[in-house]
């Protein structure tokens, strides 16, 4: 076994992309910190997340801040900024989209359950909150579900970059693994 070499890299994420997917977008609702966002545009373009929405108080992709950790890959995303989450989930909604938020919450539901009632066709966009406060409670009432992703260890939660990766990359190997065992 060997690394991968340039030509070898491109052909492995060609395979991966040229497999179908529903459309994913993402809401960021009033992030704090613009290397969260930055980190988030990076995942969210190395995933081909066709969509994101950043409301209240979250710094924009031409940030510094944000710049700095999305070394330029929100060129490769589609978003706006909007005032609110329920503004963003029912954009979200109106465009066709279940919007299930990852947040910490009573009646959540482990995110990986969500697979068998969604299936591998279902547009879905995934709602992260502040990175202490969470989701708004408002944007909780007006999206479809709430989940979240289980923890085993000793730490209760996340950094919101690291869960919004986690659950990006989940939702798409729902329909990758299900597409095929392994890339064409």
């Amino acid at each position: 076994m060997a690394q991968l070499d340039p030509t070898g890299l491109k052909r492995l994420h060609r395979s991966w992309r040229q497999l179908p997917a529903p459309r994913l977008a993402l809401i960021c609702e009033n992030l704090n910190s613009p290397y969260n966002v930055g980190s988030i545009a990076r995942t969210a373009a190395a995933y081909k997340v066709d969509y994101v929405w950043l409301t209240g108080s979250t710094p924009g992709f031409d940030h510094s801040g944000t710049q700095k950790v999305a070394l330029g890959t929100d060129r490769f995303l589609t978003s706006s900024i909007v005032s609110t989450g329920v503004e963003a989930v029912e954009a979200a909604k109106a465009d066709g989209y279940v919007c299930v938020a990852i947040e910490l919450a009573s009646e959540a539901v482990p995110l990986f359950s969500l697979e068998s009632t969604f299936g591998t066709s279902t547009d879905l966009c995934l709602v992260v909150g502040h990175e202490g406060h969470g989701v708004n409670a408002k944007t909780l009432q007006a999206v479809n579900h709430v989940a979240y992703l289980p923890l085993a260890g000793k730490v209760g939660s996340l950094n919101v970059a690291v869960a919004a990766a986690i659950a990006i990359a989940e939702v798409r190997g729902w329909t990758w693994q299900n597409a095929h065992e392994s890339p064409p």
